[in-house]
């Protein structure tokens, strides 16, 4: 059987069939989970020891650290972030023309 291709739209939430708005949510959601766990990688963190700098609990780092993202808002990953001090900021595009 031969695998069927299609040119991807740049966000994979979108192609797996989720709406726009929802895919666009995940895609910043999952791209703030990966700047966490890189900063946990880079800087040695235990999940002990990156719960008490982001101002969670272990369970939550667990809970990053295994990509569950429907547990995780913005909000809550923008504020982890910020208690690890970094600077978040968010950029609004026009969509491209069609």
């Amino acid at each position: 059987m031969k695998a069927r291709m299609s040119k991807s739209s740049g966000n994979v939430f979108l192609d797996a069939g989720f709406s726009r708005e929802e895919a666009e949510n995940l895609r910043i959601r999952s791209s703030l989970m990966m700047e966490l766990e890189r900063y946990i990688v880079r800087e040695k963190l235990t999940q002990a020891g990156a719960a008490r700098i982001f101002g969670v609990t272990q369970p939550r780092i667990s809970d990053l650290k295994r990509g569950k993202i429907n547990l995780f808002s913005v909000d809550a990953l923008i504020t982890m972030l910020s208690r690890a001090g970094h600077k978040v900021d968010v950029k609004v595009k026009k969509p491209r023309a069609a």
